[in-house]
């Protein structure tokens, strides 16, 4: 019975192996059959010898261009954003700033209040411009293929760039939507707005646009703007030969700029001239008389804007006007002409002396009060070369400059300048930091390690209180876009010399919470303030314990007097500050604040490239002193939280109360005039006797606070606090020398596993 059962159980397994078998072979079959059809059909459409090659290139090309449109489309969506969120011109502010006194320093935006109808532009201003900067305007859709291929070829011809591939509509595309950035993602999104411009607006409205949106030097924004600035009159105005020095400066505004350089501005202008003559606009004959009268400006005394500053106040005056209807209006600002003329030389004076021997050409620096009220920002070398604000929108490595926040979480939870820790091997993960010097000095306070910057003892302080309570102090003094890394506390994230400096400022407080800001007052043009900061702003918070930011700014004053920043050291006044330098040698800062003035210098380069051993110590530091010295006139100046007034400010201000007393005790009262006299006088004379009263009192009344540092010269009686002398006419003060040779190093660098430098 068994074995008859196991017989059918045999059989059904075998029946069940043949189906398979002989399924699978006549699946083969019939995929051979399909086989051999299929490649009998494609084989009618098989090409060899020479076509062959000829179809592999092109399937290639296809492949390769697929693949470069949807990179380059990635690229440009971004780009289209912006653009639609700008395309109603309607919604555009036109903003006349003042400075903090109250003068006119220069507009933003549209102006829609003084802009010249298109029609009403000479027809030379035009012609000067297109044949000039882009001769096939009404012919191309936005990119001007020829032109582009034209520019690459002459270019490579010459070896260097002497003729630009832009077209006036991608041109207006960077002015309008995007930074003055230099790279391949700006051009190619440049390239795809310049497309969708096309599409939305005519010719005529996309040349006024570009009239009304070119800078054109001297702080001048638009044609007609730019005509007034040179020429003292309107667009509608201007000669031919003046026609072509304002089409030359499109270029190179700074560099052709009349008031900068004339020979140069008068040959560019003659160039524009001969473009005219060979895009058959004029004859030479019709030319003639602009070549041999060549345009005539009008002087001016002081020709120098705050032009950064300016276009960041801008980005502020848009911030705090998305909610309200004005658009157009005037903003009063918190910037110091005369500071910002101190740090403009300062900042030009180093690169110009030690830039090309140290291989650096780019800085930054920002000035402000202990409240976060920017009086100077040095955005760059050059406005005319490169808008770029590097003060506002450069995220750099800060370096140990950046040690400052661990220490004062350290100071937070429980650690004091005394604390005693070792300078010694330290791990995170995988990763060791490492010494400028390379070795270890064994066990010391805390107050050392921060003087000396020494890298090893700043990454066990991270590692120890936790780098995560470390960036809730960075988020409470508004800087939120760090990252949770290794090598958090030797400054491995970018940061602005805005938000640095900015930081900073919450020590100079005391701990009060300090935001920079540009804008004072907002008004329409009928007088009406829709902006107040007095009024629409909340009151400062206490963000951190006073005593522990007083402790930390003992600690930093180390840093100066016996550390990596001596270079900052001045002897009028205490100073504190953290020097930074990123590895590579690729950033180097000085970061430090007296009890008036918070000022941040940032020293490298656009491209990233090191420099040769530049150290936050040395030139950066010096750039700071140099500012500082200009930028404090008196001896009015309040003592740093934590520290006590420098021994030359008590000795001047006890000499001063001495002198006050002895002329109080000289002077006597005042003897009044008998009532029967005084009727008798005439007016004139009453307000000559009136006048040597007041002055008597004000003699009286003096108090060393208010007396002026011997040497340096008085502020103006307008000045509402004790500023450069120079603010109120504009005039600028004698530089300082920079120091001789540089400090020793800077040690934050050399902060990953590469060896260091030798020093």
């Amino acid at each position: 019975m068994f074995q008859g059962e196991g017989k059918r159980r045999l059989i059904d397994w075998l029946a069940i192996d043949s189906w398979i078998d002989s399924g699978l072979y006549n699946g083969l079959v019939r995929f051979k059959d399909w086989w051999s059809g299929y490649s009998s059909f494609f084989g009618r459409f098989e090409v060899k010898g020479f076509p062959r090659a000829i179809n592999e290139v092109l399937c290639e090309a296809l492949t390769l261009g697929t693949g470069g449109l949807l990179v380059v489309t990635a690229f440009a969506l971004p780009a289209f954003e912006v653009a639609q969120g700008k395309m109603n011109l309607a919604d555009e502010y036109s903003v006349t700033f003042l400075d903090r006194f109250g003068n006119e320093i220069g507009k933003r935006g549209l102006l829609r209040d003084d802009s010249v109808p298109l029609e009403e532009i000479p027809d030379h201003m035009i012609k000067a411009t297109l044949s000039t900067e882009d001769r096939r305007f009404y012919d191309h859709f936005g990119v001007d293929i020829m032109g582009t291929f034209r520019a690459i070829a002459e270019n490579a011809r010459a070896n260097d760039v002497v003729q630009g591939g832009s077209s006036l509509t991608q041109q207006l595309a960077k002015n309008m939507f995007l930074t003055p950035e230099r790279s391949l993602s700006r051009k190619v999104k440049e390239a795809f707005i310049a497309v969708y411009l096309e599409t939305h607006y005519t010719k005529p409205e996309l040349l006024k646009l570009y009239f009304d949106r070119a800078y054109l030097g001297g702080g001048s924004y638009g044609v007609e703007a730019a005509a007034q600035f040179y020429f003292g009159k309107s667009i509608r105005d201007i000669t031919l030969a003046e026609a072509a020095m304002l089409a030359g400066m499109f270029k190179a505004p700074t560099r052709y700029a009349p008031h900068i350089n004339l020979a140069a501005s008068r040959a560019r202008a003659n160039e524009v001239l001969t473009n005219m003559v060979q895009a058959g606009y004029y004859s030479e004959g019709q030319v003639y008389g602009a070549r041999m009268n060549p345009a005539k400006i009008v002087e001016r005394a002081d020709t120098s804007t705050p032009d950064y500053f300016l276009d960041w106040a801008f980005e502020e005056v848009q911030r705090l006007m998305a909610a309200k209807q004005e658009h157009i209006v005037v903003a009063r600002t918190t910037v110091d002409i005369g500071l910002q003329k101190a740090g403009d030389q300062a900042l030009v004076e180093t690169v110009k002396q030690y830039g090309r021997s140290r291989h650096f050409d780019q800085g930054s620096l920002v000035a402000m009060e202990t409240d976060g009220a920017v009086r100077a920002m040095v955005g760059g070398l050059d406005y005319g070369e490169s808008q770029f604000n590097r003060a506002s929108h450069a995220l750099r490595q800060p370096g140990s400059s950046f040690k400052p926040y661990v220490y004062l979480t350290a100071l937070e939870n429980g650690f004091a300048p005394n604390s005693v820790v070792s300078d010694g091997h330290v791990s995170c993960g995988r990763w060791s930091p490492k010494n400028y010097s390379g070795g270890f000095r064994g066990r010391m306070t805390l107050r050392t390690a921060l003087a000396k910057s020494i890298n090893t003892i700043a990454v066990k302080l991270s590692l120890q209180v936790g780098r995560e309570k470390v960036l809730a102090n960075l988020n409470k003094m508004g800087i939120t876009h760090l990252k949770k890394t290794c090598s958090l506390a030797l400054g491995d994230s970018g940061m602005t010399p805005l938000q640095h400096t900015g930081a900073y400022a919450v020590f100079a407080s005391g701990g009060l919470d300090v935001r920079p800001y540009a804008v004072e007052e907002i008004r329409t043009l009928g007088g009406e303030t829709v902006y107040n900061r007095d009024r629409d702003e909340p009151p400062r918070k206490q963000i951190f314990k006073r005593e522990v930011v007083e402790t930390l700014n003992t600690m930093l004053q180390a840093v100066v007097t016996e550390g990596t920043g001596k270079a900052a050291q001045l002897d009028y006044t205490n100073s504190v500050g953290k020097t930074g330098t990123s590895s590579a040698y690729r950033d180097a800062w000085f970061l430090g604040f007296t009890g008036q003035y918070v000022v941040g210098v940032w020293l490298g380069n656009d491209d990233f490239t090191p420099m040769a051993r530049v150290t936050g110590g040395s030139f950066p530091a010096q750039t700071w002193h140099t500012f500082m010295v200009q930028a404090h006139d008196t001896d009015n100046i309040p003592p740093i939280p934590g520290l006590p007034l420098h021994p030359l400010q008590m000795a001047e201000q006890e000499r001063m109360a001495a002198m006050t007393q002895n002329l109080g005790s000289d002077i006597g009262p005042a003897p009044a005039a008998p009532a029967e006299s005084v009727k008798d006088m005439s007016p004139a004379t009453r307000q000559i006797l009136q006048s040597i009263a007041d002055l008597l009192k004000d003699a009286r009344e003096l108090t060393p606070s208010q007396a002026p540092r011997p040497g340096r010269a008085e502020a103006p009686a307008i000045a509402v606090t004790p500023n450069l002398a120079s603010a109120s006419n504009g005039s600028t003060p004698p530089s300082a020398e920079l120091p001789g040779p540089p400090p020793p190093s800077d040690p934050s660098v050399g902060s990953g596993n590469a060896a260091p430098p030798i020093p």
